[in-house]
């Protein structure tokens, strides 16, 4: 992969540093644009071969673009500089499946036995999408993306399981088929939508009522379009209740220093 151009790598780091030193906290989503961001999930390590093979079983969904190694809290082929422990605006820490606390660093917490797994975000294709002309309604309207429990369920791996989440993002039927090519190139950011039309063929009963993120308008004439999110490896995480398992908040990303086009397949 690709290293972003000096002055997008020294946005990054900027960031970086910012979000170490907690002097920013806020979402992610708009800086660095260009950069590669990603979720984090944060397993001991006798969890961890289990959850791989999940990702690997449900790539949608699980679009893995890192994995540490065993209690290291770098990952120098995601950013040289990169400090697992302390470069997410927001963690959340779990105790058997429940929040327990969050926090900006976790360098109290960090164990000699975690393995983080870090997996592709939609914020790379929001990115395309913008540059398209095709600008997100969360996006326009400065809100989380809403978010929705599906009746998919995804491939069951040991004590990993769960329903399929999905991202909705509402298009005019031209501009749908649009968006559709501009996604399916970025299969590490959940590529192309799982589903469009009607939400109620997947298990939706209201739009109005996501189950994650925030409502957006839906325009005369458009059709939602649902794509898989990154919510759904934390909900199986959840399901499988370790001990101990940390997360990014939502909307608040590690930031890379490697390029969205390097997530690209065309």
């Amino acid at each position: 992969m690709r290293q972003s151009s000096p002055l997008l790598l020294k946005q990054t780091h900027g960031l970086r540093r910012a979000i170490r030193s907690a002097q920013y906290n806020g979402p992610t989503s708009g800086l660095a644009t260009g950069a590669m961001q990603g979720k984090v999930v944060i397993l001991p390590a006798d969890w961890a071969d289990e959850f791989l093979l999940y990702c690997q079983k449900n790539p949608t969904s699980c679009p893995l673009i890192g994995i540490s190694e065993v209690g290291d809290f770098r990952l120098p082929k995601l950013g040289s500089d990169i400090d697992l422990r302390y470069d997410i605006p927001e963690y959340c820490i779990y105790q058997h499946g429940k929040k327990v606390n969050s926090c900006t660093d976790i360098a109290t917490h960090w164990q000699d036995n975690f393995v983080t797994f870090v997996l592709g975000c939609s914020f790379s294709f929001e990115n395309a999408l913008s540059q398209a002309g095709l600008t997100p309604r969360n996006v326009e309207e400065q809100v989380d993306v809403p978010m929705y429990e599906t009746n998919i369920a995804t491939v069951p791996v040991g004590r990993f399981f769960g329903n399929t989440i999905v991202t909705m993002r509402p298009y005019s039927p031209k501009d749908a088929i649009h968006a559709i090519q501009i996604t399916s190139r970025f299969p590490k950011a959940h590529g192309a939508p799982l589903h469009f039309g009607s939400p109620s063929d997947i298990g939706i009963d209201n739009l109005a009522l996501p189950d994650f993120g925030n409502t957006v308008s839906i325009k005369e004439g458009e059709v939602p379009i649902f794509w898989a999110s990154g919510i759904t490896p934390q909900i199986a995480v959840q399901n499988a209740s370790p001990p101990i398992y940390i997360t990014n908040a939502p909307g608040k990303m590690l930031v890379t220093d490697l390029l969205d086009m390097d997530l690209t397949i065309i």
